[in-house]
């Protein structure tokens, strides 16, 4: 877990695949700016987090949530704002479906579902997995590595503060010299296909807290029809479309990221 420190009404952030709690630095800071008190956390295969013994079911990133709040001793607490992007808000919505009134209100940024009311079974050849099985996982240094993400999408468009975390903490060092992916490309690749079958679509209508569900205005992952479906089975549910970002909007704008969170808990 990494806590960012700060005072007043609590604020958990989650992740999405194949980052790690710190990539939240530009988001986490604004917000104790803002008078917030703020944590973050590394999912199980990332960052230091262990990775999974099982294959990365995501009822697993579930647990993963509820055990921090736990720890934290805010699970039910009546200020907290939960945030998640993309597998980070899938996993508080099974969370809070599993164990209604954990969570006052969820902030959810383009949560992974699938829209169908009967079981999916994982795909293994999954278009994202295959791209994570793809990916360069060793570098001559981080340097090098942060030169290379910014200079070609997908993470060319991140907030410099946001990329330089993923890189810094994101990687670990080798004992040739060179670092590596903590989050392991087929750990990855795994995570994307299992998503496939994460069940949250059948779950919504047991999300009963003020839940607002954010996609972005060019985002290829969860445009707003998706989240507007996803909506309409939230008994508590309303849709915001944050302007001039894609699929990694809270990695992109912080400002408009956290303009969008205070606005949310204000109103709930």
């Amino acid at each position: 877990m990494h806590d960012w420190g700060g005072d007043g009404h609590p604020v958990l952030l989650a992740h999405p695949t194949g980052f790690h709690g710190r990539t939240w630095a530009p988001v986490a800071a604004r917000l104790v700016d803002a008078g917030r008190r703020v944590w973050s956390f590394d999912y199980r295969g990332h960052g230091d987090s262990d990775p999974s013994p099982d294959a990365y079911q995501w009822s697993e990133f579930a647990d993963d949530v509820m055990a921090v709040v736990r720890d934290l001793g805010i699970a039910g607490e009546s200020t907290l704002l939960a945030c998640g992007h993309s597998k980070g808000a899938s996993s508080l919505l099974l969370g809070e479906a599993r164990e209604p009134g954990t969570f006052a209100r969820l902030w959810c940024y383009e949560p992974i579902v699938f829209p169908s009311d009967e079981p999916l079974s994982p795909q293994d050849d999954f278009p994202l997995s295959e791209g994570a099985r793809r990916r360069r996982a060793v570098w001559r240094s981080r340097d090098e590595a942060y030169a290379s993400y910014v200079s070609r999408p997908p993470l060319d468009v991140l907030d410099p503060d946001a990329l330089r975390a993923y890189v810094d903490y994101g990687l670990r060092d080798r004992p040739d010299g060179q670092v590596e992916l903590k989050c392991r490309p087929e750990d990855e690749a795994t995570i994307y296909a299992m998503g496939v079958a994460n069940g949250v679509y059948q779950r919504l209508g047991d999300v009963r807290c003020p839940t607002l569900v954010v996609c972005g205005e060019h985002t290829d992952a969860i445009p707003a029809k998706l989240g507007e479906m996803i909506v309409e089975r939230l008994p508590d549910g309303r849709i915001e479309v944050m302007p001039g970002v894609g699929h990694f909007g809270p990695m992109q704008d912080a400002d408009a990221t956290v303009a969008s969170m205070l606005r949310f808990a204000a109103a709930t």
